[in-house]
């Protein structure tokens, strides 16, 4: 038992990575823009920017191995990806930009899309473009390597996002499942409190099928779909393999194999990702929860096979976690 929720731990958590903030707040009025520039071009990709009043901007970002994902907000501005910026500093990337707040406009060889909460664009970022924000920003954004698409999906080397694709997302039935599925992980991941550490892999795999559209590989897809399907249920104590399997129109033992293929299973990954979220929990619980409220929380039925499966995947007792937490709290109370 031990040994296969490590192998998960692995893949969904070998390392947290340490979020890294950013503010304007703070900074000369004169410099806030070439700040924001320098940060932008280390943390996502280089831009240009143009403010005409004095830009008041904050970020938080992930930095995986092979994905970022942050969650950006500013006053109005309007940023250019021109071919100047690639060609001093090219990123062979596919970004997607998830607008949470504030009507923004996003152009590309001379198509301009207009954006609205809800909305998503999927665009190369070697490719010029640009966007404006005349009423500011609240957005998450999720940068891949575009080798690290190919890797996953080899017919995506014959693939070019010529032009940006836009799409919805929101929860339940509202848009695009991939891009909605895509949306949580990122705004779990970059939360100010009770922060969970975003699945790379299904990070990756959500991006590879939103840029491939029809042509991703049948295998990618179904995976993306589950795992979409599962983030949304995650906390469901009666979720099972029929339950997804059912949902993203499979058999059973079609998605047992599509999840095989990467190493893992249903069951596995449902508990790998629901020890994220009782970690984030645990690390941020209010006094009155103990360790069986949030077990609870994440779809847990039992307390003593928590507490067991929570030790192995991380090495401490759900309690010790807790009560460091408090600890921590009642020091900077």
């Amino acid at each position: 038992m031990s040994r296969s929720i490590g192998q998960d731990a692995e893949r969904t958590e070998a390392a947290e990575p340490a979020p890294e903030v950013f503010s304007t707040v703070g900074l000369p009025a004169s410099r806030r823009v070439e700040l924001w520039e320098g940060h932008n071009a280390a943390a996502l990709v280089r831009l240009d920017v143009h403010a005409i009043s004095p830009l008041q901007a904050s970020e938080v970002s992930i930095r995986l191995a092979d994905a970022t994902l942050a969650r950006v907000r500013a006053t109005s501005h309007r940023i250019e990806r021109s071919a100047d910026a690639i060609t001093a500093d090219p990123y062979d990337a596919v970004a997607v930009y998830l607008s949470l707040r504030g009507e923004s406009s996003f152009v590309q060889g001379g198509i301009t899309h207009t954006l609205r909460p809800g909305n998503a664009v999927i665009c190369e970022t070697d490719r010029p473009f640009a966007r404006e924000f005349a009423h500011g920003l609240d957005e998450l954004v999720v940068k891949v390597p575009c080798k690290a698409l190919d890797a996953l999906d080899a017919r995506l080397d014959e693939r070019s996002l010529k032009r940006p694709v836009v799409t919805t997302f929101g929860s339940g039935d509202e848009g695009d499942q991939y891009a909605s599925a895509l949306a949580r992980l990122a705004a779990r991941a970059t939360r100010a409190v009770q922060p969970v550490p975003a699945d790379e892999r299904a990070v990756v795999e959500l991006v590879t099928v939103l840029a491939a559209g029809p042509q991703a590989a049948r295998s990618a897809a179904y995976r993306a779909a589950a795992r979409a399907f599962i983030e949304e249920h995650l906390t469901a104590p009666g979720l099972g393999a029929d339950q997804v399997a059912a949902a993203i129109g499979i058999s059973e033992r079609h998605l047992s194999r599509v999840f095989a293929a990467d190493g893992t299973s249903v069951p596995r990954y449902v508990l790998a990702r629901r020890l994220d979220l009782s970690h984030a929990l645990l690390c941020a619980a209010a006094p009155a929860d103990s360790v069986a409220d949030i077990a609870a929380r994440c779809g847990f039925v039992s307390t003593t096979y928590f507490s067991h499966v929570f030790r192995a995947r991380f090495g401490l007792r759900a309690g010790e976690v807790l009560r460091a937490s408090r600890a921590v709290s009642a020091t900077t109370a």
